[in-house]
């Protein structure tokens, strides 16, 4: 494909989309092929993907920034502080780059952006009246405290033996396995807890805050009601269950919270010389940010086509899921 900083618009509804109707690029086939799943772990895991990138980073994390399990076994401002300050940096480095990159250099133009529209300013349906100032708040004030929160209280945990863990000298399949496993984990949870989050009771109260972002950005992915903040963060309480290591938590964390902001570009993938080196959005969830009640979890997990919730892109995906709202808030 050729780099085009302003290319000629899809249709009018949006600027770019993959091919229609939407693949099935579900791991889970059946009957199981080798070769697909084969495919499925090169690109994800033995290649520079967004995951493994996630994975060195929480690495290096666990390293240099984050506080030992050895002084984590005592609760103390000093290295509880130290978690919120590295959780702030991170995103606002990842989101605040992606940001910077896509929307302030224009450093794609608008190649390979779903929507043809910019974030909205001048709207008082925004705090501040700015899109990317309200996500701002929403992400770095409740977001990064919570996932803060969670993660201090799953290392304390750690630290004083009352959770299972494990490393990788003495565990090195079930250590790799839990990396691997923990994105599929993710979208598990977050399938039912979106799914929860849009009955009309808690979408109008809570879960609306997020869906002001209709034309997403790196700032929106976190950008949450406190409710549904702790309701996404949960995810974390795995590791309470799970033996761990400290690596886990922390891949974990980075996958929720900076790497939100990864899959709320706005843009499918990062290009480099006109090549696409980074999966970055995917055009599934953006059809859930358009239509609403559709494609609650990704595209690489079964739970929206085993259970009904699946929009492909075509014309008669939208009318299933616009008659499927109307079900939801009849009557409300």
């Amino acid at each position: 494909m050729t780099h085009d900083t302003d290319p000629k618009p899809i249709s009018k509804e949006w600027n770019y989309h993959p091919d229609l109707p939407l693949a099935d690029p579900s791991v889970f086939k059946w009957p199981p092929d080798p070769r697909f799943l084969g495919r499925w772990v090169l690109r994800n895991w033995l290649t520079l993907s967004e995951r493994v990138m996630m994975v060195v980073l929480a690495t290096l994390c666990w390293l240099f920034l984050y506080p030992s399990l050895g002084t984590a076994q005592t609760l103390a401002f000093g290295w509880v502080f130290q978690v919120w300050l590295v959780n702030f940096g991170l995103m606002i480095c990842i989101a605040g780059g992606l940001h910077w990159f896509f929307y302030v250099r224009r450093g794609q133009g608008k190649a390979l952006k779903f929507d043809h529209r910019e974030p909205a300013k001048g709207n008082s349906l925004w705090n501040f009246s700015n899109q990317v100032h309200d996500n701002m708040f929403w992400s770095l004030g409740s977001g990064v405290l919570q996932v803060t929160v969670l993660q201090v209280l799953v290392m304390w945990l750690m630290a004083n033996g009352y959770v299972p863990t494990i490393n990788l000298t003495s565990n090195p399949i079930l250590f790799i396995a839990g990396l691997m496993l923990l994105p599929i984990w993710s979208a598990f949870h977050f399938y039912w807890v979106h799914r929860l989050l849009h009955v009309p009771f808690l979408y109008k109260r809570v879960h609306a805050l997020h869906h002001r972002n209709v034309n997403i950005g790196p700032w929106s992915g976190l950008s949450m009601h406190p409710v549904e903040h702790l309701l996404y963060l949960s995810s974390l309480l795995i590791h309470c269950v799970i033996p761990s290591h400290p690596i886990h938590l922390y891949f974990h964390v980075i996958y929720l919270a900076p790497g939100a902001a990864m899959t709320h570009t706005g843009y499918e993938d990062l290009l480099i010389k006109d090549k696409r080196k980074l999966a970055l959005g995917t055009f599934y969830h953006q059809l859930h940010h358009r239509y609403y009640e559709c494609n609650y979890g990704n595209q690489e997990m079964p739970w929206d086509r085993w259970f009904g919730t699946f929009h492909d892109g075509s014309d008669e995906g939208t009318k299933e899921t616009r008659s499927r709202k109307k079900d939801m808030y009849s009557g409300v």
